[in-house]
């Protein structure tokens, strides 16, 4: 085996280590549970909304960065901290944030749930409520890390747990589950969102807790709730009772909406592996200077993060473990390298790209005859640019096809059309058809590699590569449906 195959080999068995089972390929498999490899494939990749195969460009990028480490011994721990800390200068200057901002690294999006239920108890000493917005449209474990439990039944640092054990320091935690979506899938509003938060917080305050809102930038149709207005709402109300964070995991999110975020106190939780590119899967969240180091965290934390993932001068994290997992390294740079790509490239390329993916999006919805799943971002005025929140994903309800394909129908088409070099996103249950199934739906979606990829195309070029992949899943859809009909 040459240098070169051997890294190549190194490199994808690190990206599928250090995590849970989610990330790896089962044996005699070529991709994980989502339908992922670690390889580079020649794929119509529409499927960010859910996991991604790494880049060529990123595979090559982490062949360069891993040929520089020892291979006398495992890495150590001092190291992967130097690494980490690097990264965090990285993603500072990415979205242009300040150094008080703090970084917090996580094997995923999920895990991320933790930092925000240790750093809200830590602060307030009281356990806490957590009143979590759409649980069918964020993380598929995420309900339950919600509740300060297991997710699955390893973490990265121990196996053979149970899924749903409670994690030590955090078993006090109260979920409170909040539709983002009506009985007929269409988004609630903002109002009506903040209005119910507003009374969760407040039985949550009545009974001695604290209260943490858990609200969305991006939910996995691309829900926006609550707005700042009803942030700064909530704020004003509650003030130090109230924490909140805010899944933006999808990363489908402007720099200057991630300060803002900050700037009101909220922590901000993103993933590697959804828009931007990466690997599956990795996390981080950015902590605002005021709720830096409040304390002691819950023991728990022992079991699914590493010392070197959390901030080095907050005093809190020295009984976490001081190894190192060279895993999630990887698939953080990975997404780094696709992160600062992206935000090299300029407005109007970018703004061309998000057009062109729209009017192909529209196109294909009115010649298949599905519909386009409702969100609540408002349609922008002809001279409004799309943004990343309101551009780059849209999802497909299929039920108008012949046969009103459910939920089962939508997945086992989907593994139809990644059989043909053709990854589209997971369905989601956002959509009820008549009789109380869910709606077979699919999400197709943009990724920061994509993006960077197309912008280098001219209008003519983009415009044919939209209309020829639209192209290619109608026909499969198509066909589909048909035999359904039959």
């Amino acid at each position: 085996m040459s240098i070169d195959a051997y890294t190549n080999a190194f490199i994808a068995r690190m990206l599928t280590s250090g995590g849970d089972r989610r990330i790896r390929v089962p044996a005699g498999a070529n991709t994980n549970i989502y339908g992922a490899s670690p390889f580079p494939r020649a794929m119509m990749a529409y499927a960010a909304s859910t996991a991604n195969d790494i880049s060529l460009q990123a595979f090559q990028h982490l062949s360069v960065t891993a040929s520089a480490w020892p291979t006398s011994e495992p890495m150590s721990g001092s190291t992967y901290r130097r690494a980490l800390e690097g990264l965090r200068r990285r993603i500072r200057n990415a979205y242009r944030l300040d150094d008080t901002t703090d970084i917090v690294f996580a094997p995923s999006g999920t895990d991320l749930e933790y930092v925000a239920l240790a750093l809200a108890k830590a602060r307030s000493g009281l356990p806490v409520t957590n009143i979590l917005l759409g649980s069918d449209e964020v993380g598929s474990g995420c309900l339950l890390a919600a509740a300060g439990r297991t997710f699955a039944t390893e973490t990265a640092l121990v196996e053979g747990i149970g899924k749903g054990e409670v994690v030590e320091g955090l078993g006090d935690t109260r979920v409170v589950d909040i539709r983002v979506r009506d009985l007929h899938g269409r988004p609630r509003s903002s109002p009506e969102i903040t209005r119910d938060v507003d009374q969760a917080a407040r039985f949550a305050v009545a009974a001695g807790r604290h209260a943490l809102a858990h609200t969305i930038h991006g939910s996995k149709t691309g829900l926006v709730l609550p707005d700042l207005d009803g942030i700064d709402t909530l704020r004003a109300r509650y003030g130090e009772r109230l924490s909140i964070m805010v899944d933006a995991c999808q990363a489908r999110i402007e720099a200057d909406t991630i300060r803002a975020y900050l700037d009101r106190g909220a922590i901000v939780l993103l993933s590697g592996s959804k828009f931007m590119g990466g690997p599956p899967f990795s996390g981080f969240a950015l902590v605002p200077k005021a709720l830096a180091d409040a304390g002691s965290f819950a023991r728990g934390l022992n079991r699914v993060f590493r010392r070197g993932e959390w901030p080095a001068r907050w005093a809190a994290t020295m009984p976490l473990d001081s190894g190192a997992n060279p895993g999630l390294l990887l698939r953080l740079e990975a997404a780094l390298f696709e992160l600062e790509c992206f935000t090299r490239l300029a407005s109007d390329a970018r703004d061309r790209v998000i057009l062109r993916f729209n009017n192909a999006v529209d196109s294909f919805a009115d010649a298949l005859g599905v519909r386009l799943v409702d969100s609540n971002k408002p349609a922008p005025r002809p001279q409004d640019r799309l943004t990343l929140e309101n551009g780059t994903l849209s999802t497909f309800d299929l039920s108008p096809l012949a046969g009103s394909p459910d939920f089962a129908t939508a997945q086992r088409w989907q593994r139809v059309l990644a059989a043909r070099g053709i990854r589209l996103g997971q369905p989601v249950k956002c959509v009820r058809l008549s009789d109380g199934r869910w709606a077979g739906t699919l999400r197709v979606s943009l990724s920061m590699p994509l993006m960077t990829e197309l912008a280098e195309l001219d209008e003519a070029a983009i415009i044919r590569r939209f209309d020829g992949d639209m192209a290619s899943i109608a026909e499969v859809l198509g066909a589909a449906a048909r035999t359904v009909a039959a």
